[in-house]
């Protein structure tokens, strides 16, 4: 009975070391914005990944992790995106304005030779 309780005392005491640094290891991760996943948490711990996938608390805080890391890529990435568009849409309206300016501009060329030739006309 005594040696039963003394192999519960250790096992119980090796899984809160091992909790403690796969905590550590999670923080570092978040702190260094490292990926966050169940292979660097075990090889920056060294803590096995089937102790990460069998202790429901662990696997919740590293999946809910990893899909929040995720999810801010994702955001990024639409950003970008909605930025990229942006700006292609701004330089077409710009070059359409260009391109109505320049006509513009040749029209008003072509009137003002008409007004100096009827002025040098009356001279």
């Amino acid at each position: 009975m005594g040696s039963t309780k003394g192999l519960k005392e250790y096992a119980k005491n090796k899984t809160k070391i091992a909790l403690e640094k796969v905590d550590k290891a999670i923080r570092e991760l978040s702190l260094g914005e490292h990926k966050i996943n169940f292979n660097s948490v075990s090889n920056l711990s060294g803590v096995s990944k089937n102790f990460l996938y069998k202790n429901e608390e662990i696997k919740k805080r590293i999946e809910e992790l990893r899909d929040k890391q995720t999810e801010k890529v994702i955001k990024q990435k639409l950003k970008y995106d909605k930025t990229d568009k942006s700006k292609d849409i701004i330089i077409l309206a710009k070059d359409k304005k260009i391109k109505e300016l320049q006509e513009e501009n040749t029209k008003l060329k072509g009137q003002l030779e008409v007004f100096r030739g009827k002025l040098y006309e009356k001279i």
